[in-house]
């Protein structure tokens, strides 16, 4: 494929993308700009070179999350393990007057983030060189917490809950369902303070289909005791009746 012909690909894509979701044309450009530095940036956290599939698998997957209610009016939003800035800097563009931090322990993901945010004029993300259990400044502040490819259900209701507010969401990006990673979700979420909605079937792209959104709400006040000191909630992951459990899963980025 030429470059002409990818970069005609990636217009269609984008210009997809902004009609799917009702999008500016200023979000259009910065959508633009974010893909080519995720194609081009020798130092990006992505293994996607390619533009279809950096569009496909990073900026539609992102965006899909505007699907859900609690995303579109979402006022405070932390995403959480930001990787290479997904969701958050796709959720930054497409909600312009949303403030969005993207909170992410290794320092070079960091470099690139912010480099993007500079480069793609995101006047509403900043990124947090930290642990999601040592940010301290971030507790009860968020109406929306997001996490893409960061842990199991039950690690990632405990990373969040900290940080949500009263009332705020958990959405937590997976494949295809799992039975077993899921009740330990609902246990640690009862633990937690979090409600579970059903998992949310989503079709970002096409091939997707076993793609799903898992949502939490915060119904109670986090217990003392969270969040646990940094690495806990791996080593051991909240399960049935707040013992841990074995099973811990990873979604590839």
């Amino acid at each position: 494929m030429t470059r002409l012909t990818a970069d005609r690909q990636a217009r269609s894509g984008i210009a997809a993308l902004v009609h799917r979701y009702g999008l500016s044309a200023p979000a259009a450009d910065q959508l633009s700009r974010l893909l080519e530095l995720l194609a081009v940036d020798p130092r990006a956290p992505t293994a996607l070179r390619d533009r279809r599939k950096a569009l496909e698998r990073h900026l539609a997957d992102s965006l899909v999350a505007l699907e859900c209610v609690a995303v579109r009016k979402a006022q405070a939003i932390t995403d959480l393990g930001a990787g290479p800035g997904m969701p958050g800097l796709a959720l930054a563009i497409a909600l312009p007057r949303s403030e969005v931090v993207l909170v992410e322990s290794n320092a070079q993901k960091c470099g690139f983030i912010e480099r993007a945010i500079i480069g793609c004029g995101i006047t509403n993300a900043r990124c947090v060189h930290l642990r999601a259990e040592s940010w301290q400044s971030g507790l009860g502040r968020s109406d929306l917490v997001t996490a893409r490819a960061l842990a199991s259900l039950a690690v990632v209701a405990e990373y969040a809950a900290p940080l949500l507010s009263p009332g705020g969401t958990l959405v937590a990006w997976r494949g295809r369902r799992d039975p077993e990673v899921e009740r330990a979700g609902v246990c640690a979420a009862a633990v937690l303070g979090l409600e579970v909605s059903t998992p949310m079937p989503v079709t970002p792209y096409r091939g997707s289909e076993r793609r799903h959104l898992h949502l939490m709400r915060k119904v109670r006040e986090t217990p003392d005791g969270f969040p646990r000191r940094p690495g806990m909630a791996q080593k051991r992951p909240l399960g049935r009746g707040g013992r841990g459990v074995s099973t811990s899963e990873r979604v590839r980025r």
